[in-house]
């Protein structure tokens, strides 16, 4: 085979997150996989390479590196890069998609690409919560991949997001974090239970929560997160006699010693403890605070913030495990209180 007519089985996508390397790297053990480059084919040169993907220099190198490192292409002054060998063990492929690249959805990609280690090649995007880009994303997927795993929020418009999932093969959808109703048929999951997380984490901290009259959940309209947060923080406060009112913009919010507030937005927690000291209120005393989403920042953030949490390094691993068995059930993640003295 002539270097040239290569391209047609090699392919990086702008538009993914994984590195640009990385995706070179797959498309020819996946080109090697299918038969399409046997042993001593020839592969461009690394500026040809460059030049046709668009890519620079250096990346092309990196990818050719890392084949070679794994013994599947060699090299020889003046002949250039070649197949070296093609007994590659069958690798997953899987397209990843992620509504965001927050803090805690990089504990899920870290733990999910660890615990496959290099068995599989990944072509990871992120729609920002934009239904539009997702179903442009979940349209154009190719056909070849062994999975698709994908985490399901978005701002508007995902009222229809089944319509587009269920094009998938059920036997290669995982779904993360949130179920999506009228998804059919046998798929596998691991989920949240957001009602019943939030209720049982808040009755776990009842007895720090009783220094406080008035708890305030802090949910901006324009937010992925699902409503069950809303009904399960209502139904605590009712059943505890607390005063609750939900918030939905903390910068505009009278804070007042008494108060102790649930936030679920990263951005809403930088905003809250701004103002709480700008008011000179002694947090864990005065004015308390609970957020959503255990990261290492806030184990140390002005001496710790009470979080709750679901385990997102189990939820990458699950999620892997799942990929590697085949297996096609649901599983509910575990919701965890870390008292800290912000509370």
């Amino acid at each position: 085979m002539e270097p040239s007519d290569i391209f047609k089985f090699i392919h990086v996508d702008e538009y993914s997150a994984t590195p640009k390397y990385l995706q070179l790297s797959d498309s020819i053990i996946a080109a090697i996989e299918d038969g399409n480059l046997k042993k001593n084919d020839i592969l461009p040169s690394i500026n040809e390479m460059s030049y046709i993907l668009e890519i620079s220099r250096d990346t092309a190198e990196k990818g050719y590196k890392y084949l070679k490192k794994k013994g599947v292409i060699e090299s020889v002054p003046g002949k250039g890069y070649y197949i070296g060998n093609t007994e590659i063990k069958k690798k997953l492929k899987i397209f990843l998609l992620f509504n965001k690249l927050s803090a805690h959805k990089k504990i899920i990609y870290d733990s999910f690409v660890a615990s496959l280690g290099e068995d599989a090649s990944i072509d990871f995007y992120i729609y920002n919560n934009d239904f539009a880009i997702f179903k442009k994303l979940i349209e154009n997927k190719r056909t070849d991949y062994t999975h698709y795993v994908i985490i399901p929020h978005f701002v508007e418009g995902g009222e229809e997001a089944y319509q587009i999932i269920n094009t998938i093969p059920k036997e290669k959808l995982i779904l993360l974090d949130k179920k999506v109703q009228g998804v059919e048929g046998p798929y596998s999951g691991i989920f949240e239970n957001f009602e019943k997380d939030i209720y049982g984490a808040l009755s776990e901290a009842r007895e720090p929560l009783t220094k406080y009259h008035t708890l305030k959940l802090i949910f901006p309209k324009r937010s992925y997160f699902p409503n069950e947060i809303v009904n399960g923080f209502r139904r605590f406060c009712q059943q505890y006699a607390f005063n609750h009112l939900i918030v939905n913009d903390i910068s505009k919010e009278s804070i007042q010693a008494g108060e102790a507030y649930i936030n679920i937005m990263e951005d809403d927690l930088i905003t809250l403890i701004e103002r709480i000291i700008s008011l000179d209120l002694k947090m864990g005393k005065e004015v308390g605070v609970i957020s959503y989403n255990e990261t290492p920042i806030k184990k140390l953030l002005l001496n710790g913030i009470t979080t709750i949490s679901t385990d997102f390094k189990m939820m990458g691993t699950m999620a892997a495990e799942m990929a590697r068995n085949r297996r096609l059930d649901h599983q509910e993640l575990p919701f965890h209180l870390i008292l800290r003295p912000s509370l």
